[in-house]
């Protein structure tokens, strides 16, 4: 072999070397990877498909290269704590979760293992990161983005759907830092609109009827601000909201395919997609550290028609042009 034949073949193998390491950093790891997964609510609540599938998308499956531990408080939040740290204790890759009340716990239960959580409120407020765009510590993943205007969308849709509205009511549970924090920015900017507010707190499941019971007294129209109580009920909630006659409006399209009246907020299908990248990339190496903190860049209007009608209520031609999905 001549010398410049063999240094060809030996730029060749170093060059072969090089795109072949390039092609395995881009994959997930041969190693299996152990995922913790804990929940607020109960599996059947959300669906979370589209972040299973897009986790698969990105090279990681459950039963080859990934082993899932679940758990799932049911909509009953003091049990988080414990569930976080049985899950901890299986020596987890990384922990995900979804809610302040569950990213909260999960801060609480580890400061080392990486954690994503999405569907948070205000991750700056609640104290679980120092920033949007570097949170520091061990907790990344994504807000729902309320602090960016999405209390006066609710009020304004209202006020353009309830002929002579005055009073709104705000049903929420106080105990829970999102919907406290949503039912403060309401209150501010109620004024703005010639609107009152009257907050009705709604410590458990049990009290679903009576504060629409008080709704129904003090105000022409309801904010359901979602959280474990009402998501795991959501069917007797906007039963009941139907029974009393109140126009309502919440945070999740899933209230009004249960029969609710409209909804807007964040589209949770790419929140969850996204939500599979974090994780796929902290698998990969990356520190949560230095993964922003991303809001939603899209929200979805969701309109009953059959609902309305049913109140009497005429939804604005505007409205029904900027809806994402209108159900007849």
């Amino acid at each position: 072999m001549t010398r410049r034949l063999r240094d060809f073949v030996v730029v060749a193998l170093i060059l072969a070397a090089t795109q072949s390491f390039a092609v395995r950093a881009d994959e997930p790891s041969q190693r299996v990877a152990r995922l913790g997964f804990v929940g607020a609510l109960s599996p059947s609540t959300v669906n979370f498909m589209p972040f299973w599938q897009r986790l698969r998308e990105l090279g990681w499956v459950e039963g080859q290269n990934l082993i899932v531990e679940r758990r799932s408080a049911d909509g009953h939040l003091e049990r988080l704590p414990a569930l976080m740290a049985d899950v901890i204790g299986n020596h987890v890759d990384v922990l995900v979760t979804y809610g302040t009340p569950g990213a909260l716990a999960a801060k609480k239960a580890t400061s080392t293992v990486p954690i994503v959580a999405w569907a948070l409120s205000d991750p700056i407020r609640t104290g679980l990161a120092n920033s949007l765009a570097r949170p520091g510590g061990n907790l990344t993943g994504l807000s729902m983005g309320y602090a960016e205007g999405v209390a006066g969308k609710l009020l304004e849709i209202l006020h353009d759907t309830v002929p002579r509205l005055s009073t709104v009511a705000v049903i929420v549970n106080l105990n829970n830092p999102m919907p406290r924090d949503l039912a403060s920015d309401l209150k501010v900017l109620a004024p703005a609109r010639n609107l009152k507010l009257q907050i009705i707190e709604l410590p458990g499941p049990e009290a679903i009827g009576s504060a629409f019971e008080r709704a129904r007294q003090k105000a022409q129209a309801v904010v359901v601000i979602g959280e474990p109580i009402t998501l795991e009920h959501r069917g007797r909630v906007t039963e009941i909201a139907a029974k009393h006659r109140l126009p309502a409006i919440y945070l999740e399209p899933s209230y009004v395919q249960a029969g609710g009246l409209i909804s807007y907020g964040p589209d949770y299908a790419a929140m969850w997609r996204r939500g599979g990248d974090y994780v796929d990339k902290i698998l990969k190496g990356a520190k949560p550290a230095d993964l922003p903190i991303e809001q939603p860049t899209r929200y979805l209007l969701t309109v009953n028609l059959k609902t309305a009608k049913a109140l009497r209520l005429t939804i604005p031609e505007s409205i029904l042009i900027r809806a994402d999905e209108v159900i007849k």
